[in-house]
């Protein structure tokens, strides 16, 4: 079930993290956060790959941000890759997109509105690049399987699932924690802590609450995911998407220490 990306055990020994701003701002401001959570990765220990959208389909408005498009962003992409020497990961939304994003990206992420998206899928495994898929927030941790079923099918074993919380009524999340462990049973399994605290739609734009990434995260590793997801910015109040569930760029160390600590206590 296991499977590498670049130097990156994904399922291994090592709880590693996927980070960034949830969509490319500018070159500057992606090389900025690749190169700073890198860092604190290195210094930490923690196996990273770098996480940027060029385009972000799925928005609340239809005046929001959504981003530079493929050919810049991935253009960006490739940048990062290349200098600061860490896996990329991309969101892709449309099947005919995977070809392209497949030349530069190390991990094809399929968004959790598209997780149960034939066409996409088998796109995205196609390319043979890693994949990850997000859990629909309507979707069963136990139908997650049919997704993972369709990559594999497709002829690409490397896929992972990502749990970023389930609807509990009108813009509100929830989290199972049993959903960590049921899908682990067919695929590597990553928590993604900033989704997690998202209240969606309110208003023009998505709400959040991420006081409560540290505490989620610790219980998500606890339960013995393989990965974590955050989105990372340095200034969240003046992110261009996503800004209210992020976790600022200054508080990821103390987030991440606790969270190797209860990791390590597992292994033990």
């Amino acid at each position: 079930m296991a499977f590498s990306v670049q130097n990156i055990t994904i399922g291994g020994p090592e709880l590693f993290l996927i980070a960034g701003p949830c969509v490319i701002e500018s070159e500057e401001h992606a090389l900025l956060m690749a190169t700073s959570i890198a860092a604190i990765c290195r210094e930490l220990g923690v196996p990273y790959i770098f996480k940027a959208s060029y385009d972000k389909a799925n928005r609340t408005s239809i005046a929001s941000y959504r981003g530079p498009g493929i050919s810049e962003g991935l253009r960006i992409l490739r940048r990062v890759r290349e200098e600061v020497k860490v896996p990329v990961l991309t969101d892709v939304h449309e099947a005919g997109q995977a070809t392209a994003a497949g030349e530069v990206v190390d991990v094809l992420q399929i968004p959790a509105f598209l997780c149960r998206q034939t066409d996409l899928l088998v796109a995205a495994a196609r390319t043979g690049r890693a994949v990850n898929v997000k859990k629909g927030q309507f979707v069963a941790p136990q139908d997650m399987l049919h997704a993972v079923t369709k990559i594999q099918e497709s002829g690409n074993a490397r896929v992972s699932l990502t749990e970023r919380g389930a609807s509990f009524g009108y813009h509100n999340l929830v989290v199972d924690m049993r959903s960590l462990a049921i899908m682990r049973e067919f695929a590597p399994v990553v928590f993604d802590a900033t989704h997690s605290v998202q209240l969606p739609s309110q208003g023009s734009q998505s709400g959040g609450q991420p006081e409560f990434i540290p505490l989620l995260s610790r219980a998500a590793v606890a339960a013995g995911i393989d990965g974590i997801f955050m989105e990372v910015h340095d200034n969240p109040s003046a992110a261009k998407s996503d800004g209210a569930n992020a976790l600022p760029l200054a508080s990821l160390r103390a987030t991440l220490e606790p969270l190797l600590a209860i990791r390590k206590a597992l292994k033990s």
